[in-house]
């Protein structure tokens, strides 16, 4: 079982790893805004749990089984960050409520999320999410027109 502050970790060192190939402890440490010893002693416990491949002093890569947690774990954070945007939450609160979300969601709530997200995303800002969004800034729950048209 994967822990929280495991997960975070394999989601930096993938981050990172997406953009030069491989993590060091000063790239994760700087992302993180901990202490060097502390992302030592972490990326020792991942490597003894069969998730990254490290050696000190060297930079880090993921293993298959590291690999496919932090790959869900980036499409998890993703999905639940467009979520909110679509909601109307501004990008940056979106990214960090994101962040919290995704370690404690069920499986089977983020199943319906993400099909959730789909389905907006696949037709183009429909009719009703524009309703939400006057009803979220004005705070005024207008009547459907299909509604006022059957009157």
């Amino acid at each position: 079982m994967v822990t929280k502050r495991e997960e975070e970790y394999l989601e930096t060192i993938y981050e990172i790893t997406e953009k030069k190939g491989y993590a060091k402890v000063t790239d994760v440490a700087r992302l993180l805004n901990i202490g060097l010893s502390a992302v030592t002693e972490m990326f020792q416990k991942l490597s003894n749990k069969g998730y990254i491949n490290y050696e000190k002093y060297s930079g880090t890569t993921f293993t298959k089984k590291g690999e496919k947690i932090a790959v869900s774990l980036t499409k998890k954070h993703e999905t639940l960050r467009n979520f909110l945007v679509i909601l109307g939450l501004d990008e940056e609160s979106a990214d960090k409520d994101a962040c919290n979300i995704e370690h404690v969601i069920k499986p089977d709530t983020m199943k319906i999320l993400t099909m959730f997200v789909e389905f907006v995303q696949f037709h183009e800002d429909p009719l009703w999410l524009e309703r939400f969004r006057t009803y979220y800034e004005t705070g005024e729950l207008l009547e459907c027109p299909r509604t006022i048209e059957r009157k």
